[in-house]
């Protein structure tokens, strides 16, 4: 259809090499809602008469449920839409839709509207699982459990501390999410194939019918630039990264040698030929679908570095990536906030584990501290505690008297304080004693879920401002819709 400088129409190889079609499925709706608006503003501007708006608005509607074909010539969702349009109203109308816009403005808006619409889903989705996760973490905030550094034992800790660690790194992705948002959502429609238009035209009234809150408005700008779509890949791939980490600690905990969780049935996998395995696919798939997605984003920006300004077809390219960014993202989500919701936790071997070993190492050391010994003091004494305990291969409150004189000199330190002291230590005493903001203390986990329960209503009110936002100028646009079509 737009071949008019051209006498010969692409071949079957051509076609199928160029054509996005089989990708285009995903930005249909935006691409029909969009006509609507652009129609509906010609119509305002006395582009178009009221039987010229009504017969598109009216095929527009009808399209929306319509299943599309990628058997099609056309080569994009755009030139399918006007086509089917043209063929329901004829060409003297039909024809007159796409005036003072170009595809390359179109495809602009309708990747806007879709990765906003993706934006408040996602949001949505990790704001859900952060609540998952907090309300799991007020469970355990006296569950104690060994934290590690280089995956070696390092302090005692508590559950609900690594669990309001996943939160807190998801509330960054919310944020990130909720930021870009403000970039995004702005309207490139009107702008034309890149120098804009001379027919008198408003593209502020288009962006006010989709909900936009203003327009891109340099034409160049927003017909080439792609970098908000980056960003929101590039967010993608971080929050995907911080599952895929969360997802290898679960993998870890779930062995038969950890045993601190055990992954609901729904969420396992058998072996085909070992009975008695519970593997952890869907975790170990999160990590690998992190992968595609880093991928994608680096498809994205070596797509877009070697562009010069002004819309190229290469941007077609982008599309896939964008789609397939967030529908790996969102299923993620929905996957590991069910996983969590049905996690079976093993209090007893956590806690076995937390209070044995020389995790109460640092706590020894400090309340040396407290007795007025310097810090280096301190570590050298617990030092040689360790070091005779590990030798003896027996914990540091199984330590004879003798032993713990060995490890300190009699002008460092009272030897038989140090062995009161010892004993006093354990677990429970850790976790209570423990006061530093945002550390592991029983105290503070209370706290930190407490403060993370209101930070998620907030962030659920802001979210769902937003969704009414766009809904409402929707439905304003739909209602024109309608009366048009009388």
């Amino acid at each position: 259809m737009y071949r008019s400088r051209l006498d010969k129409n692409l071949d079957k190889h051509t076609l199928d090499y160029v054509s996005s079609i089989s990708d285009d499925s995903e930005i249909a709706i935006y691409d029909i809602v969009g006509s609507q608006a652009h129609s509906i503003m010609l119509y305002e501007n006395k582009i178009l008469n009221r039987t010229e708006v009504k017969k598109i608005l009216i095929a527009l509607e009808k399209l929306k449920k319509e299943k599309f074909t990628t058997a099609s010539s056309a080569e994009d969702i755009h030139e399918l839409i006007e086509t089917m349009v043209i063929k329901k109203t004829g060409l003297e109308i039909g024809g007159k839709m796409h005036t003072a816009r170009s595809r390359n403005d179109q495809v602009a808006l309708d990747l806007r509207m879709k990765i906003r619409d993706d934006i408040n889903t996602i949001c949505g989705c990790i704001l859900d699982m952060v609540q998952t996760l907090v309300l799991l973490a007020e469970k355990h905030t006296t569950t104690a459990m060994p934290l590690y550094t280089h995956l070696q034992q390092a302090q005692i800790g508590t559950f609900s501390h690594f669990l309001i660690s996943y939160a807190d790194a998801l509330l960054r992705d919310f944020e990130r999410f909720y930021d870009t948002f403000e970039r995004v959502n702005h309207s490139p429609l009107g702008a034309g194939p890149v120098g804009g238009t001379s027919l008198p035209i408003n593209r502020n009234s288009t962006a006010k019918m989709l909900g936009f809150f203003d327009v891109v408005e340099n034409s160049i700008d927003a017909t080439s630039n792609r970098d908000v779509v980056a960003e929101y890949v590039g967010h993608v791939a971080i929050l995907m990264t911080n599952l895929s980490r969360i997802a290898e600690d679960l993998v870890i905990w779930s062995t038969s040698e950890f045993s601190f969780v055990e992954l609901s049935d729904q969420f396992s996998s058998p072996s085909s030929v070992m009975p008695q395995k519970k593997n952890p696919d869907i975790l170990e798939l999160t990590r690998g679908k992190t992968a595609r997605v880093i991928g994608n984003l680096v498809a994205i920006l070596s797509n877009l570095k070697g562009l010069a300004s002004g819309y190229g077809r290469d941007l077609q390219e982008i599309k896939p990536s964008v789609f397939l960014s967030s529908r790996t993202a969102i299923s993620a989500l929905v996957v590991l906030n069910s996983m969590f919701a049905t996690l079976k936790v093993n209090k007893q071997k956590m806690n076995k584990i937390a209070d044995s070993g020389y995790l109460a190492s640092l706590d020894i050391a400090e309340a040396l501290v407290k007795e007025g010994l310097p810090f280096r003091t301190a570590h050298k004494i617990v030092g040689k505690l360790v070091q005779i305990a590990h030798e003896s291969g027996i914990s540091l409150s199984e330590l004879t008297a003798s032993e713990v004189a060995s490890s300190v000199g009699a002008k460092e330190f009272d030897s038989k304080k140090l062995g009161k002291i010892i004993q006093s230590i354990n677990a429970e005493s850790s976790l209570k004693n423990r006061s530093s903001l945002g550390s592991a203390g029983i105290a503070e986990q209370k706290r930190l879920v407490v403060k993370r329960k209101s930070k998620i209503r907030q962030y659920q009110n802001n979210v769902a401002k937003r969704n009414t936002m766009i809904s409402s100028a929707l439905q304003k646009l739909s209602t024109k819709v309608q009366v048009l079509s009388k």
